[in-house]
C-alpha cells in the first residue's frame, strides 16, 4: 500500500506552492476538497464496498488536502509499531477531528485499524458513512462504566481480528494533556488482550473547534501539526507505570512542540 513517503520512520511535509485560493481561504478550499471525498466514500460505503485500501487513499486524500492549503505536518517513530507482529493499542491525547480522519493514512500501511470514537461521530449526514465503516468502538462519553465495557468488549474483538485500536482517553479534546482526565482505559484494554501499547503524542490544533459545528472549525496552516509514536509497552502489575509513562511521552511531546 503506497501512500506517505516515510524516511527512517519519520516524515515532514516538503515545501509547496499553495495556490492563492488556498492562502488566502484555507478553511473554505480544506472543506470542499473535503466534502468531496466524504461524498465519494459514502458512495463507496453504499455500495458496500469499502476496504482497507479505500479507508487508507480517503484518509490520504484528506491529509494531501491539509498540505495544499499549507498546514505542514511531521511524523516521527513509526518505526516503533510497524515491525511488530502483533495488533497493538495505540493510546493518544486527543486535540481536533484532524488526527481521527489523518491517522489511517499512517497506520493502514503497516496495521489494520480501528478507533474508539464518541456515538455523535457516526451520527453526522455523509460524515457517518467513512465513520461507521472502519468498523469503530463508540462509546457516549456520559457513563465511565459503560464505555470501559464498551470499550473492552469491542477491544477484544477487534485484537482477535488482527485489527489495531486507537484510544483517546481523555472525555474530551483539550489543547494541553491534564493527568487527571487522562484515564487508564488504553491500558487495561492492552493488559487484558495482552498486546504492546503504543503512546501517540498528538498536537492537531491546526484544526480548530467552531462554536455551532464543534468537529468543524477553521483551519490554521500557521499551526503545524505533529505525530510522535513511542516505544510499545507491555503491561505489567496494574500497568500504573506504563500508563505514567504514556502521560510523561505526550507531556514531554507537547511540550517540546511549544518551543
Amino acid at each position: 500500500m503506497q501512500g506517505i513517503p516515510f524516511e527512517n520512520g519519520s516524515y515532514l511535509t516538503a515545501p509547496k506552492d499553495i495556490s492563492f485560493a488556498s492562502k488566502a481561504l484555507p478553511s473554505f478550499v480544506f472543506y470542499l476538497k473535503l466534502l468531496f471525498n466524504l461524498l465519494k466514500i459514502s458512495r463507496i460505503v453504499l455500495q458496500s464496498r469499502f476496504d482497507r485500501k479505500v479507508m487508507h487513499d480517503s484518509s490520504l486524500s484528506v491529509f494531501t488536502a491539509l498540505e495544499s492549503v499549507g498546514v505542514k505536518i511531521e511524523i516521527t517513530g513509526t518505526e516503533n509499531f510497524k515491525t511488530l507482529d502483533t495488533p497493538c493499542i495505540f493510546v493518544a491525547n486527543h486535540m481536533s477531528t484532524l488526527e481521527t480522519l489523518v491517522l489511517p493514512s499512517i497506520i493502514l500501511p503497516f496495521k489494520d485499524v480501528t478507533f474508539v470514537v464518541k456515538e455523535e461521530l457516526v451520527r453526522y449526514p455523509v460524515f457517518k458513512y467513512t465513520m461507521l465503516a472502519s468498523n469503530p468502538i463508540t462509546v457516549g462519553r456520559k457513563n465511565p462504566r459503560d464505555d470501559l465495557k464498551a470499550v473492552m468488549e469491542g477491544g477484544m474483538q477487534r485484537i482477535k481480528a488482527g485489527i489495531s485500536v486507537v484510544v483517546f482517553p481523555q472525555t474530551t479534546r483539550y489543547i494541553d494533556l491534564d493527568p487527571k482526565k487522562f484515564n487508564t482505559i488504553g491500558v487495561k484494554l492492552g493488559k487484558k488482550a495482552e498486546v504492546p501499547v503504543i503512546p501517540l503524542a498528538i498536537k492537531t490544533d491546526a484544526w480548530g473547534m467552531s462554536r455551532y459545528l464543534k468537529d468543524f472549525g477553521r483551519i490554521d496552516p500557521s499551526r503545524k501539526v505533529f505525530f510522535s509514536f513511542g516505544r510499545p509497552l507491555w503491561i505489567k502489575g496494574t500497568g500504573s507505570e506504563e500508563h505514567q509513562e504514556i502521560i510523561e511521552f505526550i507531556q514531554n511531546k507537547l511540550q517540546l512542540w511549544k518551543q
